[in-house]
């Protein structure tokens, strides 16, 4: 199983927090685990070790400071948003599929039936996050002239085909296009524009939960998504807005207490 992370000094203790959920919730799987990172990045002795107490192989994938040198970049569009659209020119040539995942994530049940998921045809598979209404998705529809996507797809969770993406993906294209349009999420706009028809949709309530939602959940399946429920069957918790459950000032949501019980066992580690 190859896994993907993207992150920055900040992040590196949410990522060994990720790592550590993984190996309690998917304990039969062997695990790569590579990390773009910029030449800058200081904790990778950190990462490594962890890895190794996980029994997970580390793989730092350092992107040249010269990397995009053609590719727009403003403070809006910063370099970073290039790395999981384009990971695919950094990684092993003999990798054929990775799963992409954010750093303010939980792994709470056994990630292996998605993981190996039938791909042929697809690029990616990702999750639309469920609302009470369609008009997100038909306004997003409207802004990124996507139709023929079911929706507005969540890139925190991707599940990357890299034989589909090297063959379909060409840098210009995702240069051109955020030359020509101003965009909300950048990367993520750009998935959902250019590639969002050879996405393989997955059910979000069980493979990218967002955790400020679940009365929503609970509202669209009639009480079945309930607290329970997800703690038997949903694989990511998705920790998706701005308070976030490693915060000393974040304490409500369901799932803030079992966020921060996770990340004070895995940290012992690194």
């Amino acid at each position: 199983m190859n896994l993907l992370f993207s992150i920055d000094d900040r992040f590196y203790r949410q990522l060994i927090t990720v790592l550590y959920s993984l190996t309690l919730n998917s304990p039969e799987n062997e695990i790569n685990v590579y990390v773009i990172t910029t030449p800058e990045f200081s904790h990778a002795s950190e990462l490594k070790q962890a890895c190794h107490q996980l029994k997970m192989a580390f793989h730092q994938v350092i992107i040249p400071t010269d990397a995009f040198a053609d590719a727009p970049v403003t403070d809006r569009y910063p370099k970073t948003i290039y790395y999981r659209l384009l990971a695919h020119q950094y990684l092993p040539a003999d990798l054929h599929r990775i799963l992409y995942l954010d750093a303010d994530l939980l792994c709470i049940n056994d990630l292996t039936h998605f993981y190996q998921m039938d791909l042929a045809g697809y690029m990616y598979a990702s999750a639309i996050h469920t609302n009470l209404t369609n008009t997100t998705d038909v306004i997003n529809k409207l802004r990124l002239q996507n139709f023929d996507a079911d929706g507005y797809y969540n890139s925190g969770v991707l599940l990357m085909n890299l034989d589909e993406i090297r063959q379909k993906i060409k840098p210009t294209d995702i240069f051109d296009y955020i030359q020509e349009h101003i965009l909300l999420l950048p990367d993520q706009d750009v998935l959902n524009a250019l590639y969002g028809k050879y996405i393989r949709t997955v059910p979000d309530q069980l493979y990218n939960f967002d955790t400020r939602n679940l009365r929503v959940y609970e509202a669209i399946s009639t009480g079945q998504w309930n607290l329970n429920w997800v703690m038997e069957h949903t694989v990511f918790l998705h920790f998706c807005g701005r308070q976030k459950p490693w915060l000393a000032t974040t304490n409500r949501g369901k799932f803030t207490a079992l966020y921060k019980n996770y990340f004070k066992l895995a940290n012992r580690l690194g």
